[in-house]
């Protein structure tokens, strides 16, 4: 079950397995600290398996907000194997308030709010991506 997984790694898609499943979501990337900067704000809606993986160059603490964000979003936060350390569902649409990623995250996935719960995602599950590289707990290859 792994080897079609790896086969079907690829840049626009980020692949959530755990103990519920699998679920795999298209995604915008934002690895420069502009996109990271700009995130979802001002976009009006989202296909149901779509979303955003923040990859930064190294694990530390993030905080995220939802200022200019219009839509209610999952945060899904993991280490820099791609171990998820933290779920924060349905952020509030346009609220200042941070939230807190907890320390040593590299990649964060944001997608529509609730559905993580909806799927049954949880700490622990772990993420597929091109860019989580070589200390990958779920490998491209």
């Amino acid at each position: 079950m792994a080897q079609p997984a790896a086969a079907a790694c690829s840049l626009d898609k980020v692949l959530v397995r755990g103990d519920f499943g699998q679920a795999r979501f298209t995604v915008e990337v934002a690895d420069t600290a502009d996109e990271r900067a700009q995130g979802l704000m001002n976009v009006p809606e989202m296909p149901t398996m779509a979303g955003m993986l923040f990859v930064y160059e190294r694990p530390h603490q993030v905080a995220f907000w939802m200022h200019n964000t219009l839509i209610p979003l999952d945060m899904i936060f993991a280490d820099e194997t791609g171990t998820i350390t933290r779920i924060h569902p349905n952020a509030i649409p346009l609220d200042r308030t941070p939230i807190d990623g907890g320390a040593q995250v590299q990649f964060v996935l944001e997608i529509n709010g609730g559905l993580a719960g909806r799927l049954g995602m949880a700490e622990g599950d772990v993420l597929q991506h091109p860019s989580i590289g070589e200390n990958a707990a779920l490998p491209c290859n």
